[in-house]
């Protein structure tokens, strides 16, 4: 496959992490949505490297599949956190934690 096809490919995954990032309420999707545009940013350091024939894109893309695991921890625990606090996850429903932020 040449190069164009996977900037394109990846230009379709991060436009469609985008829209569900902008149109979408619910935690999970939104927590989704920002895996799909991290990978499709991988995806783009990785085909840079090869192009180039440099090893440097190829990791840096490793180190940020290290932060994206540890990103998973971090905001799946907050999503089971906010879940039991509230009942839902829906993203509106975090309004109700700031307003309690701000009156204590």
């Amino acid at each position: 496959m040449t190069p164009e096809l996977f900037f394109l490919l990846a230009s379709v995954l991060f436009s469609i992490g985008l829209v569900g990032l902008v149109s979408r309420k619910n935690l999970f999707v939104l927590y989704m949505s920002i895996e799909l545009m991290l990978s499709a940013v991988n995806l783009l350091l990785a085909t840079f490297s090869k192009v180039l024939n440099d090893a440097n894109g190829s990791v840096i893309a490793l180190l940020i599949i290290a932060v994206i695991a540890a990103e998973a921890v971090l905001f799946l625990a907050m999503i089971v956190h906010i879940y039991r606090t509230s009942r839902s996850v829906d993203s509106d429903h975090l309004n109700k934690l700031r307003e309690g932020a701000e009156n204590a």
